[in-house]
């Protein structure tokens, strides 16, 4: 295993081609890895949620009113099937804020701070402790913190260091596409980390070739990160969802997802661009795409919409370029 010291920006030999599955609310009727295969997926990410309200310290995860999937026992045996089929697998806990987004997460007192770092400690250290037992690939340590990030330096790199001190596998953090440049503790890590929903186009349905066009200023800046940082870029989370502009402001469009049409076209396209533009960089490790519904389990209600490529054209998308490795 090459450690985080080790690795430098020209090491990714083989694409993470990954999707990350959503938790099931109850345990599996059957085995989950059939449908992923069909797709070519050799990585899966799974995410065991925690729970915090504005201006509260405390994160909450592990409850019985939960998701199976997103419990410890969902998720380790989540990993032992995976394992299983030979699928690679990243664990990348993610608080969930009612009402708000943990980006904006700020507190007025140190004492505040503490009292959330200890918090959120327990919760990462649970994880980590399944991941180290169960020998998944990679570690994710936070998601999309943009203030505590950029505020809290010395609070990451301890985690971090303890982390390391038990569990051998690869660790990452998950920054949003707006937030990577203040991200001070990439030094600590195997991978520098990205929720990759970067805005390129509101057309309707933009073709891959200006979609491709679009991402040339971005690609440019992530190269010159990844040299930089001496680290791979990972997309841990990308994706699109199936409507018109789906290429825009992914956390726009969410919110308009009831007023505009179906479009499995512009899902596909933007899917073949990304994968287009990154694919052959020796600094891109690859990524994991939002989202997957096990067995169809999980969704909130609108499939035909959501990002899943299943029994979309996406799907022929994804399935060519991850069975390309």
């Amino acid at each position: 295993m090459i450690s985080h010291a080790q690795r430098s920006t020209h090491t990714v030999v083989q694409k993470i081609d990954g999707l990350t599955m959503v938790a099931p609310p109850r345990p599996f009727n059957s085995d989950p890895m059939l449908e992923i295969a069909e797709v070519n997926a050799g990585w899966i990410a799974l995410v065991p949620f925690g729970f915090t309200r504005s201006g509260e310290t405390d994160v909450k995860f592990g409850s019985d009113r939960q998701w199976w999937g997103e419990r410890t026992e969902g998720i380790e045996d989540c990993i032992q099937r995976a394992h299983k089929a030979g699928v690679k697998v990243m664990i990348k806990p993610q608080v969930y804020m009612h009402n708000d987004w943990v980006g904006h997460m700020d507190f007025d007192t140190e004492e505040k701070w503490k009292k959330w770092e200890d918090s959120y400690r327990n919760y990462i250290i649970t994880f980590a402790k399944v991941a180290a037992d169960h020998k998944a690939e990679i570690f994710c340590v936070g998601t999309e913190f943009k203030l505590a990030a950029k505020k809290r330096e010395t609070f990451w790199r301890s985690l971090i260091k303890e982390i390391r001190t038990f569990y051998k596998g690869e660790i990452t953090y998950s920054s949003n596409w707006d937030g990577y440049q203040t991200v001070p503790f990439w030094d600590d890590l195997d991978y520098v980390g990205l929720s990759a929903y970067f805005p390129l186009t509101n057309d309707i349905t933009p073709s891959v070739d200006d979609l491709i066009k679009k991402w040339r200023d971005t690609k440019k800046t992530l190269k010159k990160l990844s040299r930089r940082e001496g680290k791979p870029i990972l997309f841990t989370e990308y994706g699109y969802m199936s409507i018109d502009k789906c290429a825009w402001r992914a956390w726009e469009i969410e919110k308009e997802r009831h007023k505009l049409p179906i479009n499995e076209q512009a899902q596909a396209n933007a899917l073949e661009a990304l994968y287009s533009v990154f694919w052959e960089e020796s600094w891109w490790a690859g990524g994991f795409m939002w989202k997957w519904f096990p067995n169809g389990m999980g969704h909130e209600g609108y499939f035909d919409k959501d990002y899943t490529p299943q029994g979309k054209l996406a799907a022929k998308t994804v399935a060519k370029w991850f069975g390309s490795e």
